[in-house]
């Protein structure tokens, strides 16, 4: 089984480029996305060309805002939104698909922001989901993949030291949230299985960015411990374009 996650930077505009042919070259089992910046109903208009995929939205309040979704070809026995936690639930950013051997929830972790606003309730949020996560994890293994909207080690972003404690997304709260996240037995599948790979999943469109790989590693699948005998596998896309992120994804 190939599971991807993507943030698509808005799935409506990503339509118009590329997207379905390179979906259905990478012709995943299951398509994650994040950042839809759409309604439940334009982001089934939108995918119906992927023929083959059950697809399941979750949309924020705000309109053309966040938003995830997952498109799958195994038909899931049961499917949530959200972390049934008020002030965590109104910008569309968990959706969770029950299989038979795992949970598999997509999420887009909220950014702090340039000004580094949202820093606290981040944090916030990071313990809540972790909550989330472990809550499920009693029933059976999860899958947890998207942008999580932070590089965890100086390895996972090309300049740390410019960054540090400086910039949204390598703020020593944020890391912290992510190390909660392994120390509660959660494992980043890539830095497993490439312990010393150097690669990107995300480029500011500024100063050329992609085109000279100064990058983020920010979008993540993270499994529970007792699941990584399953996974086979876990990579990188960065041949694939349209957003300002780039695919990443696991074999089973």
């Amino acid at each position: 089984m190939k599971i991807i996650s993507f943030n698509v930077n808005g799935i409506r505009a990503i339509a118009q480029k590329t997207f379905i042919e390179d979906m259905r070259k990478v012709d995943a089992d299951i398509i994650c996305l994040q950042e839809t910046k759409a309604t439940v109903d334009q982001v089934k208009e939108t995918v119906q060309p992927l023929d083959g995929y059950f697809v399941y939205a979750n949309e924020s309040v705000k309109k053309g805002y966040s938003g995830t979704a997952i498109l799958t070809k195994i038909k899931p026995i049961s499917i949530s939104y959200d972390m049934n936690m008020e002030e965590h639930d109104q910008e569309g950013r968990v959706t969770c698909a029950e299989f038979e051997g795992f949970f598999l929830i997509t999420v887009y972790v909220p950014n702090s922001g340039s000004e580094l606003l949202r820093l606290g309730y981040r944090q916030t949020w990071d313990a809540d989901f972790l909550a989330y996560l472990k809550a499920l994890e009693k029933q059976k293994p999860v899958v947890v993949c998207g942008d999580f909207n932070v590089a965890h080690k100086e390895i996972d972003l090309a300049r740390p030291k410019a960054n540090y404690n400086k910039s949204a997304g390598f703020m020593q709260e944020e890391i912290d949230g992510m190390d909660a996240f392994h120390q509660a037995g959660l494992v980043d599948t890539f830095r497993y299985l490439q312990p010393t790979e150097v690669k990107y999943t995300w480029w500011s469109y500024r100063g050329g960015a992609r085109e000279k790989n100064v990058g983020w590693r920010i979008d993540y699948f993270l499994v529970s411990t007792s699941f990584l005998p399953a996974v086979k596998a876990a990579f990188i896309l960065n041949d694939v374009f349209g957003s300002d992120h780039c695919p990443v994804g696991i074999e089973l």
